[in-house]
């Protein structure tokens, strides 16, 4: 049994010197250290030597075990240090490289135009308001002179929860909700930017969710006047300081007198071409005088307060403004699109 162990000893060291990577060092720890290895094996059948033997050969096993052990542990050492030394070769970073380029985002063309819409009414001294996107029948046509039998509801296709709840179809809640915080006291003067939600077909002027921008003035003496003033101001603030505006009797449920409000083309500079169908103006918004009802609906005194209201999309003013064909445009998150609109 001496020779056997000893055979084993020999054999085992020398598939350990023969061990190339940690995965076939672990093989020769399992097939010689193992529960079921050889040597085990041996320590198993020393019930058949006598009294004698038993220590010596116990002995000789328990030495021969741990030599193998030895050597495995060193060994394993060895590879792994060898592992991480190839490893770190073959990963080897070039620090004189040059780094990669870190791409920056922009901003949204409708964030950049919202923005600039703000920027120009907060100088004429407007504040801005915002109101929920889910809204109540009443704020969103029933306080604006749109009872529930008004024919002008047809032109707003709605999103309806309930009878009562719905996507707002325009930011004019905000209007109605802002003035009923002031109870009855002017002035109001404040912008109302958000989105609004439609029942309509996409296409490419149109959108089942878009960005709209309103406009409130209630005051004592307000006139219509100062509404063509003030869209003035914005005009040349927006567009540029060679622009003009005209107004143009219209219809609005809530305003009396109503008018769309166009914009000189700045392409011709009036003179007619494609961009303006060779008339000259652009059509950019809707305005009027608030209707006494919707002031009275607020909690104002008609006869003794007046004001005025405008609203205007934010998509239309950014394709007039950036030349944009399509409105889904601004939707479809194509990277390409956006990256036109990085600052300098």
């Amino acid at each position: 049994m001496k020779e056997r162990l000893e055979e084993l000893r020999d054999e085992a060291l020398a598939k350990v010197k023969a061990a190339e990577d940690v995965k076939s060092l672990q093989e020769v720890r399992v097939a010689y250290l193992g529960k079921k290895g050889p040597i085990t094996e041996v320590l198993r059948g020393m019930g058949k030597l006598s009294a004698e033997e038993r220590p010596v050969i116990g002995q000789m096993a328990n030495d021969v075990r741990d030599a193998i052990k030895v050597e495995v542990d060193a060994k394993e050492v060895l590879l792994e240090q060898a592992a991480i030394e190839q490893q770190l070769a073959e990963e080897s970073i070039d620090v004189t490289l040059p780094g990669r380029p870190v791409s920056s985002g922009s901003r949204h063309p409708l964030t950049i135009v919202v923005e600039e819409v703000e920027d120009a009414f907060l100088g004429l001294g407007f504040s801005v308001a915002e109101g929920p996107e889910v809204e109540v029948d009443y704020y969103n046509f029933e306080a604006l002179n749109l009872p529930k039998d008004h024919p002008a509801r047809d032109m707003q296709d709605s999103f309806y929860f309930t009878d009562e709840l719905l996507l707002r179809t325009h930011t004019s809640p905000v209007q109605a909700r802002t003035m009923e915080k002031h109870e009855g006291k002017g002035p109001v003067k404040v912008i109302c930017p958000g989105k609004v939600f439609r029942r309509d077909d996409d296409d490419a002027t149109h959108s089942h969710q878009f960005m709209q921008i309103e406009g409130l003035y209630v005051d004592e003496h307000v006139r219509m006047s100062d509404l063509k003033g003030v869209l003035e101001q914005f005009a040349k603030a927006f567009f540029g300081e060679d622009r003009e505006i005209r107004l143009r009797p219209s219809f609005f449920p809530f305003t009396e007198p109503s008018v769309e409000v166009d914009v000189s083309c700045g392409m011709c500079a009036g003179k007619g071409c494609r961009i303006c169908k060779q008339s000259g103006w652009i059509e950019v918004l809707g305005a009027g005088m608030v209707h006494p009802r919707v002031l009275e609906m607020s909690g104002f005194d008609s006869t003794k307060y007046s004001g005025f209201a405008f609203g205007m999309g934010a998509e239309r003013l950014a394709m007039l403004k950036y030349d944009i064909d399509d409105i889904r445009h601004f939707y479809t998150n194509d990277v390409r699109f956006l990256a036109q609109f990085k600052r300098a």
